[in-house]
């Protein structure tokens, strides 16, 4: 009778091993999302940019949305205003992520906000949500200007009045959030 040997825990994988990085692979298919978007990019070009077959793609992934979904979780401006856009109209799960992604970077742009109200650079009496949601705008209008083929010097020229016009904010104090409610009724009449 032959014994096993019991010292030995480790279970052998199944298979064949991978052959893929999933890391890389998610790069090269957000990469593919970016340039085509969801509806525009074919599992041919997945497959094509991953370096893997259909079958490994829904393997490792499940299926193009389930590809799709942690893509877009990469802050990447891009991304988001260029290609969830479109698909958050009909996909709940897009929607979702297009608008933790919108929050994510007015945080980003809020905490230097706060750094420089704290360091003197800007009032410390500006609403540094609005202008952090100020900023956000500005960024992705230039992400649509950019995909539109606006010139680089329109880019750089629309950024940094976007800048001076939040930096401004040292000198005039934007509306608090709250008090722009009447505002907006003034203006919905």
């Amino acid at each position: 009778m032959c014994k096993r040997d019991s010292t030995k825990s480790e279970k052998r994988a199944r298979g064949r091993p991978r052959a893929y990085d999933a890391d890389d692979a998610l790069s090269n298919a957000t990469d593919a999302f970016w340039l085509g978007g969801y509806s525009g990019t074919s599992l041919d070009t997945l497959s094509d940019a991953t370096g893997m077959n259909r079958p490994s793609l829904y393997a490792a992934f499940g299926d193009k949305h389930a590809l799709y979904l942690p893509a877009g979780g990469e802050p990447r401006g891009c991304f988001l205003i260029g290609t969830a856009v479109v698909e958050s109209k009909v996909d709940e799960a897009v929607r979702t992520r297009l608008a933790q992604g919108l929050k994510s970077f007015d945080r980003a742009f809020e905490k230097r906000i706060r750094r420089a109200q704290t360091d003197g650079e800007l009032s410390a009496d500006a609403d540094a949500a609005v202008l952090a949601r100020v900023a956000s705008a500005i960024l992705h209008s230039l992400a649509l200007r950019s995909r539109a083929g606006d010139s680089r010097a329109s880019l750089r020229a629309t950024a940094a009045e976007g800048v001076a016009l939040i930096c401004g904010a040292r000198n005039h104090t934007a509306p608090k959030a709250a008090s722009m409610t009447g505002t907006r009724k003034r203006f919905e009449k």
